[in-house]
């Protein structure tokens, strides 16, 4: 029997190239696996087209949109997820719900090989492959562009002379990856990390600069989880596709980022996720009214260990799980409404209530009403500093 080789297909240059590559050079039958994650473009019956056209003998397409917003893209707002503190994890995300259906669909077809598109020093090699091994140890995998020599310009070439239905040439050199989460773009001329990038690089923001005006938008979360938009009842998917067009509209979520990538060396990406960074941006204020002090402290430095597992591959790992319990253990009390204000690039939050807020009037007040007992303060402040006191006593010692 012909080994086969389930291939992660996203329908563009690498992966449509890569399906008579792999057939090419070591001769086995090629299954296509696209899923669909809410990027938009193409219809993916026309993707899955495309794979047969290039050679695939099956493809295989997965409706996965709601499970990557239900998911996915759920636990990483709850967890306030912001790589270097700016990127959302767009990419990253995507990789372990599509390293599961490529999993599922190896298994059904008798497939011991999985094969992606990932070059030697990006990070989606190591999320994929990771992955894979942690699903399936069973499995091998297979990268055309790092293994095969598959280089850019060879793919191009080989397209050119196979007359491959694909958009990308050498005149569009750019690498994109998007969703519904995000969108990604790197390489041409972004590689030189002196140019500025222009607005033709965007497809879900415009341009924050020009004049339009400010949009008002109330997000109501239940236990962390967005469950209406301005008092309209919306699904974890319907709320980023909602707030990716209206946060979009005012040039939200903008990223220009030199990122440190897992293999050790320095990237330039540009971004734009602006469902994701509103949502985040209001969900962090909601903590900041529901959760306690120190749980909120502690569960900032889980946030961003969470975030480092998730972007170096690591979705699957022992640690992230129990940091996905704790994540999930914070959001008993994060429901309420918050209000933004949408303009210039920017999600600016103006207003929060909550049932089950810690914000007590009287205790913060300065005015009538005020309820708090400042003859105890003096007190705390004492026995606050007391071990600082002592040690600062110690240290003005003669001799010491």
């Amino acid at each position: 029997m012909t080994d086969r080789v389930v291939l992660a297909y996203s329908g563009g240059l690498d992966t449509s190239v890569a399906i008579g590559w792999i057939a090419e050079a070591i001769g086995a039958e090629v299954i296509a696996v696209a899923v669909d994650l809410g990027q938009g473009g193409e219809n993916l019956d026309t993707i899955r087209q495309r794979a047969l056209d290039c050679g695939a003998v099956e493809a295989y397409v997965a409706d996965a949109r709601d499970e990557f917003a239900d998911e996915y893209c759920l636990p990483a707002i709850q967890a306030n997820a912001l790589y270097m503190d700016r990127y959302p994890l767009v990419s990253a995300l995507s990789r372990p719900l599509i390293v599961k259906h490529l999993v599922k669909a190896a298994k059904q077809h008798g497939a011991t090989v999985v094969g992606h598109g990932c070059t030697g020093k990006g990070n989606d090699q190591v999320r994929f492959e990771v992955g894979i091994s942690s699903l399936a140890p069973d499995l091998t995998c297979i990268a055309p562009v790092r293994d095969l020599a598959l280089t850019r310009d060879k793919a191009i070439d080989y397209a050119e002379k196979h007359n491959l239905p694909i958009e990308t040439t050498k005149k569009n050199p750019y690498s994109i990856d998007q969703n519904v989460f995000g969108r990604a773009v790197e390489t041409g001329f972004l590689e030189d990390i002196w140019n500025g990038p222009i607005e033709d690089l965007y497809t879900y923001t415009k341009d924050p600069a020009r004049p339009h005006e400010a949009d008002e938008v109330v997000i109501t979360f239940e236990a962390g989880v967005p469950v209406a938009i301005d008092g309209v009842k919306v699904s974890v998917l319907q709320a980023i596709q909602a707030l990716n067009e209206r946060a979009g509209n005012a040039g939200v979520g903008r990223l220009d980022l030199v990122e440190d990538r897992l293999v050790g060396i320095k990237s330039r990406e540009i971004y734009e996720a602006p469902g994701a960074i509103a949502l985040i941006t209001a969900h962090q204020e909601l903590e900041n009214v529901t959760v306690e002090r120190e749980l909120g402290r502690y569960k900032r430095l889980v946030e961003q260990k969470w975030g480092e597992l998730t972007y170096d591959g690591l979705w699957f790992s022992p640690l992230k799980r129990s940091l996905n319990a704790f994540v999930a253990s914070t959001q008993e009390h994060v429901s309420g409404d918050i209000r933004m204000t949408l303009h210039g690039g920017r999600a600016v939050v103006t207003g929060r209530r909550s049932e089950t807020s810690l914000y007590d009037f009287g205790l913060a007040t300065y005015d009538a009403g005020d309820t708090f007992d400042q003859s105890q303060a003096k007190g705390f402040i004492e026995l606050h500093g007391l071990s600082s006191k002592i040690a600062a006593s110690r240290d003005l010692r003669p001799g010491m």
